[in-house]
């Protein structure tokens, strides 16, 4: 015999599933609409250098298309269900590992080849370092999601229990109706016998009044 906590138990995980990833892939998506370096040109004397700031989407530009497909994977979660949700959680985790690695290049590496006359570096790293994090926690959601949701309810489970048993159309509605159609047939023929008697159908006692 299983108690509320335990039944309750894979909602909890599924929701503790969503919610990270749905965190993680946000948080890389607003990380990449952020201004991460500074391109700086210089010029001849003497005019002053150019200087030009680069998002995060300038930088690595796979990068919001990339969380935008985690954000809609962590719907697929809710969607799917048995091996379908676990192929979904396994893709959220490689999606989380590339942008981590891109993250992780940036902070390493710097925000692209400088030129001759170009110079472009990193003036923001804490935006790099978000989209690390969001791309972790993604990550974390998505394996949890591809090796642990074999017992995760479905979205649409306890609407189909409640249609199989709370809302009239389940096995025992028909005697249900039935029921209701024989009391009320019993009801309308007293109504007759009483006006054959004389008696007043709607009167609630209608000794007292005789």
């Amino acid at each position: 015999m299983t108690g509320p906590g335990v039944s309750a138990a894979p909602g909890r995980a599924l929701a503790g599933a969503v919610v990270t990833c749905l965190a993680g892939a946000g948080l890389v998506l607003y990380a990449a609409g952020r201004d991460w370096a500074v391109e700086v040109t210089g010029r001849p004397a003497p005019l002053p250098a150019v200087e030009v700031a680069r998002t995060g989407a300038d930088v690595l530009p796979w990068l919001p298309a990339v969380a935008l497909v985690g954000l809609a994977g962590t719907g697929a979660v809710l969607a799917t269900r048995g091996l379908a949700r676990r192929l979904v959680g396994a893709l959220l985790a490689v999606l989380g590992v590339a942008m981590a690695a891109g993250g992780l290049t940036v902070l390493l590496t710097g925000a692209g080849p400088a030129g001759p006359t170009t110079d472009s570096t990193v003036s923001a790293p804490q935006w790099p370092v978000a989209t690390v994090v969001g791309a972790v926690l993604l990550a974390a959601g998505g394996s949890v999601t591809a090796l642990r949701s074999r017992h995760w309810p479905a979205m649409g489970a306890r609407y189909e229990r409640s249609r199989s048993g709370g809302d009239g159309s389940g096995p025992g509605a028909d005697g249900r109706a039935a029921g209701l159609g024989g009391r009320t047939s019993r009801s309308t023929l007293d109504a007759w016998n009483a006006l054959d008697r004389g008696e007043d159908p709607t009167d609630d006692d209608p000794v007292a009044d005789r």
